[in-house]
């Protein structure tokens, strides 16, 4: 069975290019285009792995990487933060979130699908 992975980003392009290189490795894929969008996205159903940008309108990505990580289903689903903030405090603000690692936009997508593969549960 495929593994789900949920997209959180308010570019559309980008959830698409994210998207083809997931389903291109056999990913199952869920788009969200900001925070609030995916915490609805969360009903309960297995999501193995989240990829959220930082910056987004309405709810941006350490809100709800916070946010997610109250809901007992997905209090240990792995986060990668996918953004173009490089800066340490943005980071270690994400680390205190939840999330595990960190891809820096523009990203190629060997380097994420390398990050996903090594926090996907089996």
């Amino acid at each position: 069975m495929a593994k789900t992975i949920l997209v959180v980003d308010d570019s559309a392009s980008l959830r698409q290019v994210v998207g083809i290189a997931l389903k291109g490795a056999g990913y199952e894929v869920i788009e969200a285009c900001d925070g609030k969008d995916a915490l609805t996205k969360l009903d309960g159903k297995k999501i193995h792995l989240i990829i959220s940008d930082v910056n987004m309108p309405n709810m941006d990505g350490l809100t709800f990487v916070a946010e997610s990580k109250k809901l007992p289903a997905y209090k240990f689903t792995p986060v990668i933060m996918l953004t173009t903030e490089s800066g340490e405090s943005k980071k270690s603000a994400g680390q205190a979130a939840g999330a595990k690692a960190w891809v820096i936009k523009p990203f190629q997508p060997a380097q994420m699908l390398a990050a996903v593969s090594k926090l996907i549960m089996p």
